[in-house]
């Protein structure tokens, strides 16, 4: 089977940051056979902009790996200014991949699969599955426009309805939808009226070959001065859905206690504004460093204590299944997790992985923080439950097999 993947975030390599869902999914499938082809944009996140190999250039095919090969096509560098600015990358990109895929994506594809956010990449897959003359698959890893409107982000009525209407049409035109919660699904079924027949689930997981347990790396904690430290790690975003306030106030709680140290791991349009706030607080106990590579996380979250993982509170974050999450699983450290609904089932209830605090509320992050420091014991056993969860339930690697399983039969259940 040959697949036609449009994936706006796919990582170059392991050496950037960011969310590797992807990367690790499309390994998968060609080691098993499967010829892969990605559209996916010269921007990356990771970085701020473009890599040095894109520069001057519209469209670069690069060098297939086993089977993978991949198309970048030229996105808009100003997609960090705001969120109007963003939109317009989202549109360069939408162009661009569209013309990208018309003429070096050549040959016949059995499949288009488009993975949103951002939602634009579902128009964009219904032309080329008419193009290509092969069915469409959506994916849904957030629930856009919902979210970005009840985070504030998107407040503009007429890009509110574009928004809409790309979702109803994405919705509509998709062969089978993927969506990665019980609660994505559930929203599908019961507001947006699709047919839950219609519906896969392969939610997000972990390559547990690369995020597994390990010793604590005593240089890189000397290295950042937390040799003597309790230390609660967030590692992902710093955007205005992150929230990452809550762990400022948090610190000012702790501040008298100087055993413990929030480190704050990532880049995002907020980073400034809370490296500056954590300044004119005077607080020493909580610092920011930038975003580490992929292949760098495991050794950075074996080296903290406990994992925080952290959302504003909103409605529609009660929804998710975070990436982090899982990371922390997979090396067997305990979580705080500031995030309600399906998260805290999975973490609290299923797992029995992690402490709850309400999101927002740093009394009891605080708190939550401090019972961990006082109860090793009680961590450890956290920790070892979260990484016996992970590999039971969210080995990408079985779920990557899984989800081509479940995209030939609806091919075949279609014809």
């Amino acid at each position: 089977m040959k697949i036609l993947l449009i994936h706006q975030y796919f990582m170059k390599d392991m050496n950037n940051s960011g969310s590797a869902r992807w990367n690790e999914m499309a390994k998968v499938w060609v080691n098993q056979g499967y010829k892969v082809t990605v559209i996916a944009s010269m921007y990356l996140t990771a970085v701020g902009g473009k890599h040095p190999d894109y520069k001057g250039k519209l469209f670069k095919i690069e060098e297939p790996e086993n089977g993978l090969q991949v198309i970048r096509v030229h996105t808009s560098e100003k997609y960090n200014r705001s969120f109007l600015w963003r939109t317009w990358a989202y549109f360069t990109f939408m162009f661009f991949g569209f013309w990208g895929a018309v003429f070096l994506a050549r040959g016949k594809y059995d499949l288009v699969l488009a993975s949103s956010p951002p939602l634009n990449v579902g128009p964009l897959g219904i032309a080329l599955s008419i193009i290509k003359r092969c069915p469409f698959v959506f994916e849904v890893r957030d629930l856009w426009p919902r979210f970005a409107i009840e985070t504030g982000v998107l407040t503009n009525p007429l890009l509110i309805r574009l928004m809409n209407l790309m979702e109803k049409i994405s919705y509509k035109k998709a062969m089978a939808i993927n969506v990665l919660t019980p609660s994505f699904k559930d929203e599908l079924v019961q507001t947006k009226k699709i047919s839950a027949n219609k519906i896969l689930m392969i939610p997000n997981g972990v390559d547990l070959t690369l995020m597994k347990p390990g010793s604590i790396d005593n240089e890189l904690r000397a290295k950042h001065g937390w040799t003597d430290k309790f230390i609660a790690l967030y590692i992902g975003a710093h955007g205005k859905s992150n929230c990452l306030w809550q762990l400022i106030e948090t610190a000012k709680i702790l501040k008298d206690e100087s055993i413990y140290q929030i480190v704050c791991i990532g880049n995002g349009m907020e980073r400034d504004a809370l490296i500056q706030r954590a300044k004119e607080e005077g607080l020493r106990n909580i610092s920011f460093l930038p975003a580490v590579a992929k292949n760098e996380i495991g050794a950075y979250l074996c080296s903290c204590d406990i994992s925080l993982v952290v959302l504003k509170k909103i409605d529609a974050y009660k929804t998710v299944y975070p990436n982090k999450m899982f990371d922390s699983m997979s090396v067997a450290k305990p979580i705080v997790l500031a995030i309600d609904g399906v998260a805290r089932k999975l973490v609290v209830d299923d797992a029995e992985c992690g402490l709850f605090a309400e999101p927002e509320n740093a009394k009891e992050i605080a708190e939550k923080i401090h019972f961990y420091q006082k109860s090793p014991d009680i961590a450890k056993e956290h920790g070892e439950n979260g990484y016996r969860y992970a590999c039971e339930h969210y080995d990408r690697r079985k779920l990557a097999a899984k989800y081509i399983m479940l995209l030939e039969k609806s091919i075949s259940g279609s014809q």
